[in-house]
């Protein structure tokens, strides 16, 4: 397993981060203009159009016989990772030189598609124009952007997947005080959770990327549930034979906007993509197992009374105002919640 040099990352970091897109709320308009300055190694194509025709872009970079399908924001509110594809992008760019994205372009056939839902995208919704959650649409297949995922990977035919997600603040790591930064998954193929040979690859590029990030954000990595969603998408196409690694980005403390998250984002990205193109073998998922697991046991903001009877919890919710994001505070839990964390704590006078 060839790991990345931490430190070098974080030099080059400061150089390739997409500084036009940031914060939480990305929609077409900001990624268009990305994508029709890309460099002639990455060929675009439209791949289709959203319910509302909204073109939905594909990028492709490389020449070789392992294929990876990457997508993001099939959750329109979910957009950490669709950050971290234009950071990756710029360090492909930037970097093409090194043995890294050498490695990547000579071994690898990439498929991305970096907004797979525009309409919830630009709505902040998880959901699309029709209120069709598309991460539970993978059998019936009932929207467009459903159908042209499914389409995309029948001709494509990938190894592996990258399925790009954002998880609430709620989550922890378990047996630590730490939220859960990003979390990971090597999705189930059906109710036992059988460990397939299938399921043993995703976890074995799990590992790779869990092992950098250990480096950087120690115990701050979770391992989500594997519980088996008959209708998931991730589930579904590891049934079908396309090794599926889920990402989920979490929260960093003070990083609402989620800044920090979609660089380690990326480092998990383009670990997963350099180990694809690296190894022959994918053997080593062991250590998967040893990942703690994403738990709910935090709140936004806790306020704390003397014996913990009269604890308050809130959560943000998140919403677009005056067209811009926002976060309101929002009562959710009364009692004691001493087995709870918050990002933020306060201590009151009973």
């Amino acid at each position: 397993m060839k790991l990345l040099s931490e430190l070098q990352l974080e030099k080059q970091y400061v150089t390739i981060k997409e500084s036009s897109i940031s914060g939480r709320w990305i929609h077409l308009e900001d990624i268009q203009p990305l994508i029709e300055k890309l460099p002639a190694f990455i060929r675009v194509e439209k791949l289709g159009a959203s319910e509302e025709g909204r073109p939905i872009f594909k990028l492709r970079m490389g020449t070789g016989s392992k294929r990876i399908l990457m997508w993001s924001q099939m959750h329109g509110n979910e957009s950490t990772g669709t950050k971290a594809v234009f950071d990756f992008i710029n360090y492909c760019v930037h970097f093409a030189d090194t043995e890294v994205v050498q490695s990547i372009l000579k071994e690898v056939d990439l498929q991305i598609i970096p907004m797979l839902n525009p309409d919830g995208a630009l709505a902040y919704t998880r959901v699309n124009s029709k209120e069709v959650d598309l991460n539970r649409d993978a059998v019936d297949q009932s929207a467009i952007e459903s159908q042209l995922l499914r389409a995309e990977l029948d001709a494509f035919n990938p190894q592996f997947c990258f399925n790009l997600h954002d998880q609430r603040t709620i989550f922890g790591v378990e047996g630590t005080d730490n939220p859960a930064t990003i979390s990971f998954l090597a999705p189930s193929e059906e109710v036992s959770r059988k460990l397939t040979q299938g399921r043993k690859e995703t976890m074995d590029v799990i590992v790779a990327m869990n092992s950098l990030l250990q480096k950087l954000i120690p115990n701050g990595i979770g391992r989500y549930t594997d519980e088996f969603y008959p209708t998931a998408t991730g589930d579904n196409f590891q049934k079908l034979g396309h090794n599926t690694i889920l990402i989920e980005a979490g929260h960093y403390p003070e990083d609402y906007e989620r800044e920090m998250v979609r660089k380690f984002n990326f480092y998990a990205i383009l670990q997963g993509i350099f180990h694809i193109s690296t190894q022959k073998t994918f053997e080593n998922y062991e250590p998967y197992f040893s990942i703690p697991n994403n738990i709910k046991n935090f709140y936004d903001v806790i306020y704390r009374s003397k014996n913990n009877e009269k604890d308050i919890a809130y959560q943000y919710v998140e919403r677009i105002e005056s067209n811009k994001f926002a976060l309101t505070l929002i009562k959710e839990k009364e009692g004691n919640l001493s087995t709870y964390l918050g990002h933020k704590e306060f201590k009151v006078i009973d």
